[in-house]
C-alpha cells in the first residue's frame, strides 16, 4: 500500500483557516478530537466548550484570550515550534471563549468529554518540564505541557522534537488496553492518540510505522510537515530523515489521564544497549529564547 492512502494519514487542507481537523466520528474512534488553526493579525475565533475539556497550544505567533474562565493577554512567544518552548491554555467545560490574534498564529487544539470540572490555566514555558528520552540515535525530546496528574479529566499533551536521523516512540510501544497488576497499578491505559507533524524544512520527512502484534495492522506511513497521523491502537515508533528534525505533537484522551504503556517485547532490549543521550538536544529550551 502506498503511504498516501493510508486511512490514517490526514493531509493539511490550507483552503481554510481550520486547516486540519479531526473527530471521533472522521477518526473511527470515542474519545479525541483535534484541529489546527491559523490566522492573521486581528482575527477572531469565538468558541464554546460545551461538555468538553479543551488544550490549545500555540505553535508560532502569539495571541489573547479572553473567556467566562478569565482572560490571557499575552499567549505566546515563539514564531514556530523550532524556535522556542510552549504555551498550552487548559480550558474545563462549559467556557466560553475567544482567540484573537496579536500576530500570524499558529494554533492546535484538541478536546474530549470531561466527566468533572477543573480550573483553566495557562501553562507557560517556564512551566514545561523538559525530558531527554531514549540513548544514542534514539534520544528525542519531550516537552510536557498537560502531562499525567495535570488537573484536568483525561486529556494528556506533550510535544517531541526528534533530531535528524534519529528514532521516536522507540522502543515501539502500545496503548491500547486497560490494564491493572494485582495490586491495582495501572500497567497500561487504553488511549486514542494523534501525532501532529512539524518538520524544520518543508522537503523533509519522517516515518511512522502503526502495527499490532497480531499483524492485522501494518503501515508504514510518509509524513510530512503538517501531516496528522492517527494512533487508534498497536505500536507505533517513528524515523527522522537524515539531516531533518522532525516535530510532533501528542494528543491523547482513553481510559485514564495516563500515558502508562507497553513495549513491544521484541524490540525492548534496545533499552539496555543505551549509553549516552545525544548531545544535539535540547533542541529547544528557554535559554534560546533570552
Amino acid at each position: 500500500m502506498s503511504p498516501y492512502q493510508s486511512s490514517l494519514l490526514i493531509s493539511p487542507n490550507f483552503n481554510r483557516d481550520e486547516y486540519m481537523r479531526i473527530t471521533p466520528a472522521s477518526a473511527g474512534w470515542e474519545h479525541l478530537s483535534f484541529a489546527a488553526r491559523r490566522m492573521q493579525p486581528g482575527m477572531l475565533w469565538q468558541h464554546e466548550t460545551g461538555e468538553h475539556e479543551y488544550a490549545l497550544v500555540v505553535l508560532g505567533g502569539t495571541c489573547r484570550v479572553t473567556s467566562n474562565r478569565g482572560n490571557w493577554m499575552n499567549i505566546g512567544r515563539r514564531p514556530a515550534v523550532f524556535q522556542g518552548m510552549p504555551y498550552t491554555l487548559y480550558l474545563p467545560r462549559q467556557t466560553i471563549f475567544s482567540v484573537e490574534a496579536t500576530s500570524a498564529l499558529d494554533m492546535a487544539y484538541g478536546w474530549c468529554a470531561a466527566f468533572s470540572d477543573h480550573p483553566a490555566r495557562l501553562v507557560t514555558p517556564s512551566d514545561v518540564e523538559i525530558e531527554l528520552r531514549g540513548g544514542g540515535n534514539a534520544t528525542r525530546q519531550i516537552n510536557k505541557m498537560i502531562p499525567p496528574g495535570f488537573d484536568c479529566s483525561r486529556l494528556v499533551v506533550v510535544e517531541v522534537f526528534t533530531p535528524s536521523g534519529n528514532w521516536s516512540s522507540y522502543p515501539p510501544h502500545k496503548h491500547d488496553q486497560h490494564r491493572l497488576n494485582p495490586q491495582g497499578g495501572l500497567l497500561e491505559a487504553d488511549l486514542e492518540e494523534v501525532y501532529f507533524y512539524k518538520i524544520d524544512r518543508p522537503e523533509g520527512y519522517a516515518y511512522q510505522r502503526i502495527y499490532t502484534a497480531d499483524g492485522k495492522l501494518d503501515e508504514l506511513i510518509l509524513v510530512r510537515d503538517n501531516h496528522l497521523v492517527l494512533s487508534p491502537e498497536g505500536y507505533h515508533p517513528v524515523v527522522a530523515a537524515h539531516g531533518y528534525h522532525c516535530y510532533y505533537l501528542n494528543m491523547l484522551a482513553g481510559s485514564a489521564q495516563s500515558l502508562a504503556a507497553t513495549d513491544d517485547p521484541a524490540y525492548s532490549w534496545v533499552k539496555a544497549n543505551w549509553k549516552e543521550k545525544d548531545a544535539r538536544l535540547p533542541l529547544v529550551n528557554m535559554a534560546m529564547e533570552k
